[in-house]
């Protein structure tokens, strides 16, 4: 059983914003920071992984953020039909990684089961905290647990051969993050646990957090999970799509190639 992966970072989304918004505390060098969007695809011979579905146009325009492409559609791009789709992995809920979930007719959903106790439970009653959902989409996991296609996790887990899950919390009460095995050995889509490079590098949390401590801790699980930090790939950072290769060369600036060892 082919247990190795490649895989890839589709960007379909920007926003600009400053650094003061990216670290607890701000920054006393308030320089623009923008902040991109992904969704990623782990690919073998046998099957295919979605890792988070992203946010639709209408989102887009609600949030204010510029929409590039649709997040689904754009899994063409690399050779996956998202119909076809058996397995999608939500990191969390927040509107950015579980819109677009009804467009994987055929997918079972891995999640966190304390995500979904967080979304449905007392603490949505808390602005500061339900802005980073949308309620159709909660609504909606709720309504796929009824029809038997989510697989609720408690912990790690190991998913298929080459695919691990592993429970972080901090930016959300049941965030995950997913290892994946590659040429290059097991690469670590870090999501929401880091959302850029230096929140890691630095030790210096991101401002939505429903715990500082494990956002913290979880920074420290990154480095434990993954051979080197060059194995780490963080969900927003823009970077991202400097250090890797495009998936081919009409796709520079829409996809990398994760698996591929990145320039710096």
């Amino acid at each position: 059983m082919d247990n190795t992966y490649e895989l890839f970072a589709i960007r379909y989304a920007t926003r600009e914003a400053k650094r003061r918004e990216h670290f607890i505390g701000g920054d006393p060098h308030d320089a623009p920071m923008p902040m991109d969007y992904f969704v990623w695809v782990a690919v073998s011979t046998e099957r295919s992984f979605v890792i988070d579905t992203g946010f639709t146009e209408e989102t887009a325009a609600k949030r204010g953020r510029t929409f590039l492409r649709c997040p689904v559609e754009s899994l063409h791009l690399v050779g996956v039909d998202p119909a076809a789709v058996q397995e999608v992995v939500l990191t969390h809920l927040h509107y950015d990684h579980v819109g677009n979930f009804d467009r994987f007719p055929a997918a079972r959903f891995h999640l966190q089961e304390p995500e979904m106790h967080y979304a449905t439970g007392r603490y949505m009653a808390y602005p500061k905290l339900s802005h980073s959902f949308e309620v159709e989409d909660v609504c909606g996991m709720v309504r796929l647990n009824y029809a038997q296609r989510v697989r609720f996790h408690d912990g790690d887990a190991v998913i298929a051969p080459g695919v691990s899950l592993h429970k972080m919390g901090g930016h959300s009460a049941g965030l995950q993050c997913v290892r994946v095995n590659t040429r290059r050995g097991p690469v670590v889509l870090a999501s929401d646990v880091t959302h850029f490079y230096e929140n890691m590098e630095k030790g210096r949390p991101f401002p939505t957090a429903f715990h500082i401590g494990e956002m913290l801790e979880g920074f420290e699980r990154l480095r434990e999970l993954a051979p080197t930090p060059k194995h780490i790939v963080p969900g927003h950072d823009p970077e991202v799509m400097r250090r890797y290769p495009a998936a081919s060369p009409e796709l520079d600036g829409v996809a990398v190639r994760l698996d591929t060892e990145p320039s710096t």
